[in-house]
């Protein structure tokens, strides 16, 4: 079954500490396009990822995104800064004594000085380099969202698939069309070379051996009989190919190079209008096929 290179997956997870998102995404590329955004603390396992993902995805172009946010607002809780309230409550003290005014409410002031109470956002966060999240907390979200784009891919080549495979069953009835007429074109061919062998057998200069070997040339020259074998070979091979369990993208595009040979040499060895007409349906379906070729595995 055939695998695209298309794909998309995302992995998230919730704590009481952070928020962690990990997105891969993967479009049409001839090789492993990869780039990886990671946190500043996770950078020193960039190469881990790196070859997890060539083994997994093997071709693309692959963007691999973590978002790491640490959780605030609803969880946490405000902060107090006792070192803060205490120099604020003194000051306020020794104000206090100083002016002759009641003390009264010296700790409910000191509470609403800025920086005594410190709100989530205000309260101090880890710095990068102190998150907590660990590379075991990382690598599982990184292969769930890898297992997701790889279902991603699976799925749209199992389209692929149909869709492929459709094409070359037109190629197939195609080809049966030009079987089917040959007899006619050969007919056709015969009853041209009796005419002229008619007039040259009336001419003086008329060589037979010569004519002989011209006439050889000739039919060989027309005969598509073997372009069709092998046609019909390559378009077998093809399915089979297309069913084989490991990516086959690069092979299927050779065998796609060797059928469209075939239809070629047959289009310009027929000399026939109706098998041209035919030979260009089928370079048509062909060019369908190898556009698809471009998003295969």
């Amino acid at each position: 079954m055939l695998q695209s290179m298309t794909g998309y997956g995302v992995a998230q997870r919730e704590t009481d500490s952070y928020s962690l998102t990990v997105e891969v995404r993967s479009l049409n590329s001839k090789s492993l396009d990869l780039t990886l955004r990671l946190p500043r603390t996770l950078a020193a396992h960039e190469l881990e990822v790196r070859n997890l993902i060539a083994r997994q995805l093997v071709r693309g172009k692959v963007n691999l995104n973590v978002d790491l946010t640490r959780a605030v607002g609803t969880r946490a809780r405000a902060v107090l800064n006792r070192e803060a309230l205490t120099a604020a409550y003194h000051e306020l003290q020794a104000a206090a004594t100083e002016l002759g005014a009641e003390a009264g409410n010296l700790l409910e002031l000191a509470l609403r000085l800025p920086g005594v109470v410190q709100s989530p956002t205000e309260a101090a966060a880890p710095a990068d380099d102190e998150s907590p999240l660990t590379w075991t907390e990382l690598l599982p979200l990184v292969q769930e969202a890898l297992d997701r784009a790889l279902e991603f891919r699976r799925t749209e080549g199992q389209a692929l698939t149909t869709e492929v495979l459709g094409y070359i069953d037109r190629i197939r009835i195609l080809l049966a069309d030009v079987e089917r007429h040959d007899p006619n074109r050969l007919e056709y061919v015969r009853q041209r070379l009796r005419e002229h062998l008619g007039e040259m057998a009336q001419s003086e200069q008329f060589n037979a051996n010569r004519f002989e070997q011209e006439l050889l040339y000739y039919i060989e020259k027309l005969d598509i009989a073997e372009e069709k074998v092998r046609l019909v070979s390559h378009l077998h091979y093809f399915t089979e190919t297309v069913h084989l369990p490991e990516p086959t993208g690069k092979k299927l595009a050779f065998i796609a190079q060797e059928i469209g040979r075939e239809i070629n040499t047959i289009g310009s060895k027929a000399n026939d209008s109706v098998i041209q007409h035919l030979v260009v349906n089928m370079k048509e379906e062909l060019e369908k096929i190898k556009e698809q070729l471009n998003n295969i595995l």
